[in-house]
């Protein structure tokens, strides 16, 4: 029962761990749309951690309890994921965060003045007597509203390996804490991971499509960690193999010119 549980768990912060390292695709592009320096990002991710955990841990418990009540949701949930994928299939790239039309940002300046300033990386400053939302608030509502719809994606995966309200939360907890370490380590980087939006088609489309046959045939959870593992680790290695490919070809066209 407990060697059961651990799989759970571990086959649980592996989803939300790999599913959460395409949101940081968002990030970037949100950081760099806003103007927000190296030095100021930490604080707008510590920040939005909390707040992330804060607002997953009643959606878990509802999507928990919802499929405890009515198992046809179970198809609602697969169905879901599998349209994400496909939707993640035929977009060719992100888009470019507009900041001006964003709905969270709308939002935002019905509540409070906007200024486009740092402030000396406050999230709130007071200008002529009045309070404004700095540009780091602004990149906090976004990433906000971001993390919100991603999770109406990820949680659903992760009830796809277990609906032990516990598991689920507690897996979603450890693997959003590391986000930021993760972040910052593989911010420079990420355009290498050249495999990583098909290998995450690849695992919803497997997770999709495990719920909705969950009647027809069960699929233990040691094999849903290791077809994970699989897809994760094939796209890692495909990626590494093809940057130094990319690599090697870029010092050869170099030796090329300096011998002409």
């Amino acid at each position: 029962m407990g060697y059961d549980k651990m799989l759970e768990f571990v086959t649980g912060y592996a989803v939300e761990k790999s599913l959460s390292v395409d949101n940081m695709f968002v990030f970037l592009l949100i950081f760099s749309s806003l103007g927000i320096p190296h030095a100021f990002q930490h604080r707008v991710l510590s920040a939005g951690i909390l707040s992330a955990i804060a607002m997953r841990i009643p959606l878990i418990v509802v999507g928990a309890s919802l499929l405890e009540t009515f198992h046809w949701m179970v198809y609602l949930f697969g169905g879901m994921l599998v349209l994400t994928a496909a939707r993640m299939m035929l977009q060719k790239k992100e888009k470019k965060i507009e900041v001006e039309k964003n709905i969270a940002v709308r939002m935002l300046r019905r509540i409070l003045p906007v200024s486009t300033e740092l402030h000396g990386g406050k999230f709130l400053a007071r200008i002529n007597g009045t309070l404004y939302a700095t540009a780091l608030l602004v990149a906090l509502v976004i990433i906000e509203v971001t993390d919100l719809v991603f999770a109406i994606d990820s949680i659903p995966a992760v009830l796809a390996i277990t609906t032990d309200q516990f598991l689920v939360i507690t897996s979603n907890i450890f693997a959003i804490l590391g986000l930021r370490s993760l972040y910052f380590l593989l911010a420079g980087m990420m355009e290498k991971f050249r495999y990583l939006k098909p290998a995450l088609v690849a695992l919803l489309l497997f997770i999709g499509v495990k719920m909705v046959l969950s009647e027809v045939f069960h699929i233990p959870v040691v094999a849903s960690l290791a077809v994970i593992a699989a897809i994760l680790g094939g796209a890692l290695v495909l990626s590494v193999i093809r940057a130094k490919k990319e690599q090697s070809s870029q010092q050869l066209a170099k030796s090329h010119d300096l011998e002409k």
